[in-house]
């Protein structure tokens, strides 16, 4: 039988429910080239406004996984990994690999790089020397099977259908659906070959999620597509009304994190959130009995030091320096401009337009706005305060890193702005980190 891509249009855009031979055949001709780039726009729009069922997204979810590689592993332990929909010092997967690692799992991690206000994983570790983040295959099959972890970008081998719909989605405003932004994670994490999968979904002002609704509503269908195509998932709803770490930029979140696995400083916030997202990891990967002994077996691996022995391992085994953790200040660069930006009155944190905090490290060059552009690692914002802290001469809104004094002076505008303080409003408490699990400890 004959599957036309207009016919396939035509049919979704009138409100049919596609069958998974004619899904699978869109998304061959678009990999090979059959499918033109207008009609994988048609498709898409199709889409935004008419939906996809659940059988539907599974449908193409796996069709686009098939477009590429999908990577088989042969390893003593189970296979897992975390996504995150993005925020502003969510810097969490640096630290949870090798947590999860210490506690016998396997974490093939393929990160991507920021885009808009949000930072990406592989920006931070291309801000460390030496770190070779986008080896070739076989390099991320051995270091994942010999230290546990490997957190690398991106190859063109995996799931290729689901970058060409992403570049069309990304000029024809159809990015928000979110049938279509189920397919696209999945389908990624489907070709890493995993055994199990935890989401961290964000809502809040500095999430593409602003509130818990959508966000949920994203969650569940992740964990419904994921589990109908065979992949064992769970999602968290994590807030990010305000930034996750007290650091956000590239080389200020890796010596962040050097700081949280060593000991020297752990904040209770990100803390929060890494262990109930590995202990959700490792209770998928039956890696412990439940939700309260995966949470304890983390703690150790966190306060004994083995994470933070496996992180280096995987530095190391990638081409970073042996003493990162050790000695960050050593390695990682620092931007020529320090200074503190201080509220233009004392009192308290109410709010924080998160975006706009991560729109601040975008401008002093810490993050891209289109895929091509460099990013400066040094550039960044750390010591954050956070929503109930008091402000004042003492105590700033947090200490900016620039490469010049114009551009300091352009972030800490931004970050005055974004920073909603109150004077004689009492205390504020911030809300619920972890607001929701939906599917596996549940």
């Amino acid at each position: 039988m004959t599957h036309l891509p207009q016919e396939i249009i035509r049919r979704k855009r009138d409100g049919g429910v596609l069958a998974a031979e004619d899904i699978h055949s869109f998304i061959e001709g678009l990999t090979s080239g059959r499918v033109s780039e207008g009609q994988a726009a048609s498709f898409a729009m199709a889409v935004f406004f008419r939906g996809l069922s659940i059988p539907e997204r599974v449908a193409l979810t796996q069709a686009m996984t098939q477009s590429g590689e999908v990577l088989k592993w042969n390893l003593p332990g189970p296979v897992l990994d975390k996504h995150s929909t993005g925020g502003v010092g969510d810097t969490i997967s640096l630290a949870l690999a090798p947590a999860v690692a210490a506690c016998g799992g396997y974490v093939p991690m393929i990160s991507g790089r920021g885009l808009g206000h949000t930072g990406g994983t592989l920006d931070k570790l291309d801000s460390i020397p030496g770190y070779v983040s986008q080896p070739d295959i076989e390099t991320f099959r051995r270091v994942t099977a010999e230290i546990g972890c490997a957190i690398i970008g991106q190859t063109a081998d995996l799931a290729p259908a689901d970058k060409r719909l992403y570049s069309i989605r990304d000029v024809t405003a159809t990015v928000e659906s979110i049938d279509l932004i189920t397919a696209s994670i999945l389908s990624k994490k489907l070709a890493a070959g995993l055994q199990g999968l935890v989401m961290d979904v964000k809502f809040g002002s500095g999430a593409f999620m602003d509130n818990a609704a959508d966000a949920r509503a994203l969650a569940e269908s992740l964990v419904l597509v994921a589990n109908g195509a065979g992949l064992p998932t769970s999602a968290l709803l994590t807030d990010m009304n305000e930034p996750l770490a007290s650091a956000a930029g590239n080389a200020v979140e890796v010596r962040y994190i050097a700081d949280y696995l060593t000991g020297r400083r752990r904040e209770p916030r990100f803390h929060e959130v890494n262990v109930e997202l590995c202990a959700e990891m490792l209770v998928l990967g039956r890696l412990a009995s439940g939700i309260a002994d995966a949470r304890a077996r983390i703690e150790d691996a966190i306060s004994s030091g083995k994470a933070a022995e496996i992180f280096q391992r995987m530095v190391v085994a990638l081409g970073g320096p042996a003493d990162l953790l050790d000695h960050p200040g050593q390695h990682l660069k620092a931007a020529p401009v320090i200074r503190p930006v201080h509220a233009e009155r004392p009192g308290t944190v109410q709010t924080i337009a998160t975006r706009d905090v991560g729109v601040a490290v975008v401008a002093l060059g810490g993050g891209r706005t289109r895929p091509q552009d460099p990013v400066d690692h040094a550039v960044g914002l750390t010591d954050l305060a956070g929503i109930g802290e008091t402000v004042d001469r003492e105590r700033p809104l947090g200490i900016v890193h620039a490469r010049s004094e114009e551009a300091a002076e352009a972030a800490a505008r931004h970050l005055r702005a974004a920073y909603g303080v109150g004077v004689g409003d009492g205390a504020v408490e911030p809300g619920a980190i972890v607001l929701e699990r939906i599917g596996a400890s549940a």
